[in-house]
């Protein structure tokens, strides 16, 4: 029996990138769909630079933005058009819209990004930079991509963010790199000033700006590495850290892969977190941590180290793994003499999902072995030595540190 034909859906949304030239940069096609719209959805900005050609109703972004989207929906089927900077789906509003309205249902009709328009001026190859957005989110995000002789392309969240960046990077030992402020892009106030970092000291910057930045590291800069196994130095700690041999292994095991999630179970200084969120801006975690002091410490190392997305829940486990999202790897530094512990953590984990346990003590090494024999995985012994001075002399001997039983498992 042949399928019967479906129509495709008339798209009735149009999503149309704007830019500062505002009216006079939009194509034909594109001024029809903002006149002819019954409702345009905008920024006030956005509003003011179309302001000739809508005819229909106006509505600003309210806060949060996805108040917004019943109003659209209320429209389904009429004529919606929504104003963005330009390229919607770029760091844009497109993202949100897609999760209300199937694709087949819009037109969207970009213009340059702000990344586009900055690279252009610079002569920058958009694929050898970093493209980053600070809007809305934390400064110390870029930390991750401060790497000697970088160039960054970074959306601003207002005026103010390019002496902050300034002050993060001479605080690192960056204060030799070179920003180059870029604002209103596109239109008749478009300017652009270079100044080395160290020596910031534009005033009356514009709120919409972007920023380029060639990254210059003095030899005693902080820089992240890209490799897992941190220094143990650039993490403050009490004592309570997995080190740095242990924790590239450790990190090893877990096999981090696009988008996923891990659970830190006893979260300590926040050093698998961290470097667990440092591999691919896509990963999360979620820190579980019963002291308070040591949670402030975790997150202060997760901003100082460039994941400052890190979430902390301050609480003991297995009651606050209750609520939290599905993990698709664990880890346990902590609470397994708690048979709960590993329970409720077991049946939250996604199926094929890697849980990876360290122990210390005696006690944990045996719950480990019993857990090892019930469910299989791996079971290995970690031992580490490192050279030491004997007393004045120039002798050196080896003193091992505590020897880590690890244990890795695959949920079926």
């Amino acid at each position: 029996m042949a399928e019967r034909a479906t129509c495709p859906p008339k798209p009735w949304l149009s999503i149309v990138g704007i830019g500062e030239d505002g009216v006079a940069g939009l194509s034909s096609v594109a001024q029809r769909l903002v006149a002819g719209a019954e409702l345009v959805l905008g920024g006030k900005r956005h509003l003011a630079l179309a302001d000739s050609l809508i005819h229909g109703r106006r509505l600003a972004w309210p806060s949060p933005i996805g108040a917004a989207l019943p109003e659209i929906e209320k429209h389904r089927g009429r004529p919606v058009t929504v104003l963005a900077s330009g390229d919607p789906f770029h760091y844009g509003v497109g993202d949100m819209l897609m999760r209300a309205v199937r694709p087949e249902e819009t037109l969207c009709l970009p213009q340059p990004s702000a990344f586009s328009l900055a690279a252009s001026r610079l002569g920058w190859s958009q694929q050898e930079a970093s493209l980053v957005s600070l809007h809305g989110r934390a400064l110390e995000g870029i930390v991750r991509y401060l790497q000697p002789g970088a160039r960054i392309l970074a959306l601003s969240w207002d005026g103010e963010t390019a002496a902050r960046l300034a002050r993060l990077l001479v605080a690192r030992g960056m204060g030799e790199s070179t920003l180059t402020v870029l604002e209103h892009l596109g239109g008749p106030k478009e300017r652009m000033r270079r100044v080395p970092a160290a020596t910031f000291h534009l005033e009356d910057v514009a709120a919409l700006n972007t920023i380029a930045l060639d990254v210059a590291a003095a030899p005693d800069a902080t820089v992240v590495p890209l490799s897992p196994g941190l220094d143990d130095t650039l993490f403050e700690h009490d004592g309570q850290l997995t080190k740095r041999e242990v924790r590239a292994v450790t990190l090893s095991a877990l096999a981090p892969r696009q988008g996923e999630l891990l659970w830190d179970i006893g979260l300590g200084a926040g050093s698998i977190s961290v470097e667990w969120l440092l591999r691919h801006p896509s990963l999360k975690a979620v820190g579980i941590e019963a002291d308070a002091t040591r949670a402030a410490r975790a997150a202060r190392n997760a901003a100082k180290l460039g994941a400052p997305d890190l979430r902390i829940v301050q609480g003991r486990a297995p009651e606050a793994l209750a609520d939290l999202p599905s993990p698709d790897a664990v880890f346990v530094g902590g609470g397994l003499s708690n048979a709960q512990v590993f329970d409720a953590a077991w049946a939250a984990l996604k199926s094929g999902g890697r849980l990876v346990a360290n122990a210390v003590s005696l006690a944990t090494e045996a719950r480990l072995i019993e857990l090892f024999q019930r469910l299989g995985g791996e079971l290995v012994r970690l031992e580490v030595a490192r050279a030491a001075r004997t007393g004045g002399s120039n002798a050196f001997v080896w003193r091992p540190a505590a020897p880590i039983v690890q244990w890795r498992v695959r949920k079926p």
